[in-house]
């Protein structure tokens, strides 16, 4: 109930951004779940479907999950931007695009509230852009990959792992080492705080 009203205030501010309810794309997955994952913001595919992390997200997502010896309704995923942020070039093709400061500025504030909602132990970012939403403007992914850290959401304590996001190997090949190495660290991390193996209980 708490994630559905954060979702109404969400597209409540999204409005600002001429979207509709069919262009939001919001968190989902087990709501009581240890592990969050946070990506940047839906594409075209997962705006068709109304659904994170789908289509190639979603092999992305199928091979990181693979590696951890997870299953997708086992965690909770989400995006900073619940809207696809893109652009139209002159011949009037459509592509995504990073998101923008203002879209930002609007969305992180509902990010925060959505992580205290679903307090996980363990919050993994993908890439700059929510690694800087959840642990401050300063933050790098350069910097902070695969080094575990703690941080706070309003009244909630967590672990952060941050990753490079798993689309950035496909620009930069030399990435991928790096990237299978970090997802060994995570796993190592996941297990050695027992985050992995067990679901949190609601009573």
């Amino acid at each position: 109930m708490k994630l559905h009203s954060i979702n109404e205030d969400i597209f409540i501010a999204a409005g600002a951004f001429q979207k509709t309810r069919g262009d939001m794309v919001f968190g989902e997955g087990n709501e009581n779940a240890d592990i969050m994952l946070i990506g940047e913001a839906p594409g075209a595919e997962e705006t068709r479907l109304s659904r994170p992390f789908v289509g190639k997200a979603g092999k992305n997502l199928d091979a990181f999950l693979s590696v951890l010896e997870l299953k997708r309704e086992d965690i909770y995923i989400t995006n900073v931007v619940k809207f696809r942020p893109y652009k139209t070039s002159g011949k009037g093709t459509i592509s995504n695009r990073p998101p923008e400061k203002e879209e930002l500025t609007a969305m992180c504030p509902f990010l925060i509230r959505e992580i205290e909602a679903v307090a996980p132990r363990v919050v993994v970012t993908l890439g700059n852009v929510p690694l800087k939403a959840v642990y401050g403007a300063g933050a790098t992914i350069g910097e902070n990959h695969a080094v575990p850290a703690a941080a706070r959401a309003l009244s909630h304590r967590f672990m952060l792992f941050p990753l490079y996001h798993p689309a950035s190997i496909i620009y930069n090949r030399a990435l991928k080492a790096v990237y299978d190495e970090d997802l060994k660290k995570l796993k190592a991390f996941l297990n050695a705080i027992g985050a992995a193996a067990r679901h949190k209980c609601t009573l």
